[in-house]
């Protein structure tokens, strides 16, 4: 017997969606920093063994959407809500359940088994992590509880344990040496926007989107062209800095980022380039791969 599905991820922005994520498949396949809207697509990572294919997904915060690309981040999450053959809500133990309140209603009326991850346990007491557990039950009394920490990996386990029971009897989606479904090239991009998000304040990681312009794998390294795009000339001036000096810095740690991931010497070139107001642009959504249509 053979067990097959897909373990959506969803919840709000910053509740630990892409640790949880990264946990759960051992891999580091989601970028997450401390910045609300870190993840923008939705990004598979999948777990083999001989008997089970485990595909999780994760997927941007639920947020009211302001601009296109929030529109279609949104979009990424709800399409989660219509393929899981089981669905995690994360939340925390500051959020409240009114948070979104369209959304949770969605996932009350779902007919697949439904897991309410608790995060960040590590940050409260037993007496309002109980509080909590029945403020989401009178919520969604049809799901499954459970308390965890992904930061500190207590409680995964046994999330991990329960997935496999409730995964359905189906043959492999993907190939078994398959870690996720998307290129190389989208690593890329996630991994220097990742160093955006930690080096730049305010607005400035929020306005950027990473082309990978080329991409050419040799026997001991990789040549990689990358394309920054901002909205306007002065968040080009910002990204670049004082002769260079920031861009170099996210290059850097990008480059080093990279080696590690694909195992090669990296060779990273990266330019800054101004897109204006490309967030709110339809053309710019399909051309930058956030058209789900």
């Amino acid at each position: 017997m053979h067990k097959s599905g897909f373990v959506n991820i969803v919840g709000n922005p910053n509740v630990g969606k892409s640790t949880l994520m990264n946990l759960l498949v051992g891999e580091r396949i989601s970028i997450a920093t401390f910045k609300a809207q870190t993840t923008r697509h939705r990004i598979m990572g999948i777990v083999n063994t001989p008997e089970m294919q485990i595909c999780f997904s994760d997927t941007p915060g639920v947020l009211k959407p302001n601009y296109k690309l929030q529109e279609q981040m949104l979009q990424f999450s709800e399409s989660a809500l219509e393929d899981a053959d089981v669905l995690l809500y994360v939340t925390d133990m500051v959020e409240t359940p009114d948070k979104n309140g369209d959304f949770l209603e969605k996932v009350g009326r779902m007919s697949v088994p439904v897991l309410v991850l608790i995060n960040k346990i590590d940050l409260s007491n037993q007496e309002a992590l109980a509080a909590k557990v029945e403020e989401w039950h009178s919520v969604l009394p049809k799901a499954e509880i459970y308390p965890i920490s992904a930061l500190h990996s207590f409680g995964v386990d046994v999330v991990l344990a329960r997935i496999k029971e409730l995964l359905p009897e189906s043959p492999a989606y993907f190939d078994k040496d398959a870690l996720t479904d998307k290129p190389a090239r989208f690593f890329v991009n996630e991994i220097i926007r990742e160093k955006i998000l930690l080096y730049y304040n305010k607005e400035i990681p929020y306005s950027v989107e990473v082309v990978v312009e080329s991409f050419k794998e040799e026997d001991t390294l990789i040549r990689i062209s990358a394309v920054i795009y901002v909205e306007r000339e002065s968040q080009k001036g910002i990204i670049i800095g004082h002769q260079g000096v920031a861009l170099k810095r996210v290059s850097t740690e990008a480059r080093r980022e990279l080696e590690r991931f694909f195992g090669k010497k990296i060779f990273l070139q990266c330019f800054v380039k101004v897109d204006k107001d490309w967030r709110s642009s339809e053309r710019a959504m399909r051309q930058y791969g956030y058209d789900l249509q």
